[in-house]
């Protein structure tokens, strides 16, 4: 099965990915672990990337969109695949559907985790980083009563992309990106969506059952 997952930032897509992609044996392909591997691996493609980054530049469309094909050509994604991250507009959906026709194959389903944003500014802004050991504790679903590391004892610290503000601005960039990408696989047929809140396990089981009618 060829999947491709979409949702806003604090909808779980991490999460989701890694439990999806494991019951369907398929492996799971993040444009971040593409990055990570790149860089860390010293690729051609990871240097080019790296000096974008060093700069604080966004890496150019075509830089990513040649780490997806790489990673998309290997051995293990031939059965298929979970993408995570990619595409995020429909720009490149258009580049990933004509990667994929060369290749003799299609995506099969495209998943959207929906969340509200007022869910989503509840998880993110209520989270809270350990400034010794880097743990995230949550103000409300760990039940902290001090600002203190259940773990080590270190002073916890609100990041500054966990603040309100910053939160509802990913959100409106989201909206702006990804909408129309939603629209677009909507359009193909492909496009189905579950609902993203209550217990992972529900959730999961949830998008499994959403994505059986697409299983060949």
């Amino acid at each position: 099965m060829r999947l491709v997952l979409v949702g806003p930032p604090g909808a779980g897509k991490g999460t989701q990915a890694q439990y999806i992609a494991s019951n369907l044996s398929i492996p799971k392909i993040s444009t971040g672990d593409i990055f990570r591997a790149n860089v860390s691996g010293g690729t051609d493609l990871g240097k080019l990337a790296k000096t974008y980054m060093d700069r604080g530049d966004l890496v150019p469309d075509e830089v990513t969109i040649a780490m997806v094909r790489d990673r998309l050509s290997e051995d293990d994604a031939q059965d298929g695949f979970l993408l995570d991250g990619f595409p995020r507009n429909v720009a490149q959906a258009e580049i990933l559907r004509d990667m994929l026709k060369d290749w003799g194959q299609a995506l099969d389903v495209v998943l959207e985790l929906v969340v509200e944003d007022d869910e989503v500014v509840r998880r993110l802004a209520g989270r809270r980083t350990c400034s010794q050991c880097g743990r995230i504790w949550h103000v409300e679903f760990d039940d902290k009563k001090d600002d203190r590391c259940d773990a080590c004892g270190g002073a916890l610290f609100q990041r500054d992309d966990d603040k309100e503000e910053t939160v509802r601005h990913r959100l409106e960039v989201y909206q702006e990106q990804t909408a129309p990408l939603v629209s677009y696989y909507a359009d193909e047929g492909i496009l189905v969506g579950v609902d993203a809140t209550g217990p992972v396990e529900e959730i999961t089981q949830r998008a499994m059952e959403a994505i059986q009618p697409f299983m060949g």
